[in-house]
Parts: structure tokens; C-alpha cells; sequence
């Protein structure tokens, strides 16, 4: 078959604070998709209802990407810690997600991809957490911390070890196991001295269903371990058999 179409959905870069930083930031996850072997459809909030249709219609699979916290609203939450939501961004996930759904296309969520996906499923989020937020990207001030890979995950699999992995981190909203959405189930974890374990991978408990969350950023391979490049592959491979 030809090369998999692959919607990426992506924050809007006039609209963030440094538009230049904005579009390097994008690039990164465009490029993550062409290394696997996928061709990449960038959509952001400026996208036209046709637009949208007309690549979800065609794509094999779906990454969701990092940005601002997602409005608490959607998950049955008054604001304790969110900042900055951006409706317009959480209305593109969701229609995005639920074309996927409907498509039973392989899902790939990055960072606020990760915790979307388990908003979507059913799932809350802790809204503020400390010492996981990095220099804004792409200083190279960056957060590192060891994560833990369940020795059964399809995360363990893909990227060939269950030893752990020091990953970057640029988060200050995540999961915890009583948060997790029923339809998921954790496949990495990260300590933390305030909450017990972080969920730093997620995916789905169907182990037909290729949905794939991984809080860290692995596009930005300058601060990755080299582990976390086999992502993009076998996420284009899954979409390639979708």
C-alpha cells in the first residue's frame, strides 16, 4: 500500500505567545511521522469544517500531539490548577479522536495527546503537579527522569527493554492510577514524592485496539533515550495493516 496518511493534529501557531518556537515545535512531531515512514496531515484549529472532513475521511492513523491543558470542564472538574485551556484545540482532539474511533485507525498521543486520549475514554486528570515542567522547548534546560515499563505493554514491546528508560519532561498536569480511564491501562510509570506513581504511558486494556499514549517527548530526540525512536515506526506500521 502506498505510505499511511496520518492526521496530526497541532496547537495553531499564530496563536501562541512565540509563533516562530510554535513552528519549530510542530516540525518536530511532522518529522517523528516522516522517519516512521507515514505521511503527515498537519491540522490545527485554522482548518475549515471540509478541511477537517476530508482528512479525517482518509487518514490510517492518528497522533495527537503536546499543547495547553485541556479545559477541565471536559472532564467534570472546576479549574484547581489548569492554565490557560484552549477550547478551540480540545474541540479539534475530539473530532479528531472520535473520526479515529469510528475508523478503527492506530492512535499515537504525545504529552497532551496522552492525556487526552484518557480524558476522551472516560478518564480525569490531576491538574497541577510539581517537578515535571521543563525550560520552555527548545532551551536545553530540560527535566529528565526515569521511567518504569510494565514488562507485558505493548510500549515494552515497541521499544525492546523493560529497564528503565530517563526520559525528558515537560508536564505539569498528569495521571494517576485512580484517574485512569476503565478502558485503559498503565505501561509506564514515573515516581513522584507528592502523588505515588505517575502514569507515563497508557494504552488500551483491548489488546486488538493500537492506542498508545506516552507522556514524554520523543520527538525531541535531542533529550531521548534512542529506545524511544522505535515509536514511530511501529506506529506507522500498525496504520500501515489498519
Amino acid at each position: 500500500m502506498d505510505d499511511p496518511r496520518i492526521v496530526v493534529t497541532l496547537n495553531n501557531p499564530e496563536a501562541q505567545a512565540d509563533p516562530v518556537d510554535a513552528r519549530f515545535k510542530r516540525g518536530r512531531y511532522l518529522d517523528g511521522v516522516r522517519r516512521g515512514g507515514g505521511i503527515p496531515i498537519p491540522l490545527d484549529d485554522r482548518a475549515s469544517q471540509e478541511e477537517r472532513a476530508e482528512a479525517f475521511a482518509s487518514m490510517d492513523g492518528l497522533l495527537i500531539t503536546g499543547g495547553g491543558d485541556i479545559d477541565p470542564a471536559r472532564f467534570g472538574e472546576a479549574s484547581a490548577g489548569s492554565e490557560a485551556p484552549d477550547p478551540a484545540r480540545d474541540e479539534l482532539d475530539e473530532a479528531a479522536y472520535a473520526a479515529a474511533v469510528a475508523r478503527d485507525v492506530p492512535i499515537l498521543g504525545v504529552c497532551r495527546g496522552m492525556q487526552v486520549i484518557n480524558v476522551f475514554e472516560g478518564g480525569t486528570l490531576v491538574q497541577h503537579l510539581e517537578g515535571h515542567e521543563s525550560e520552555s522547548y527548545p532551551s536545553q534546560d530540560v527535566t529528565t527522569h526515569p521511567i518504569v515499563m510494565q514488562p507485558d505493554s505493548r510500549l515494552a514491546d515497541i521499544v525492546g527493554t523493560t529497564a528503565g528508560l530517563v526520559v525528558n519532561s515537560y508536564h505539569h498536569q498528569g495521571v494517576t492510577a485512580e484517574r485512569l480511564a476503565s478502558t485503559l491501562r498503565s505501561s509506564a510509570s514515573a515516581s513522584h514524592e507528592e502523588l505515588g506513581e505517575l502514569v507515563e504511558g497508557l494504552e488500551a486494556t483491548d489488546p486488538d485496539r493500537w492506542l498508545v499514549g506516552i507522556q514524554c517527548h520523543p520527538e525531541r530526540t535531542e533529550s531521548s533515550p534512542d529506545e524511544l525512536e522505535r515509536i514511530w515506526p511501529a506506529f506507522i506500521e500498525a496504520c500501515r495493516g489498519a
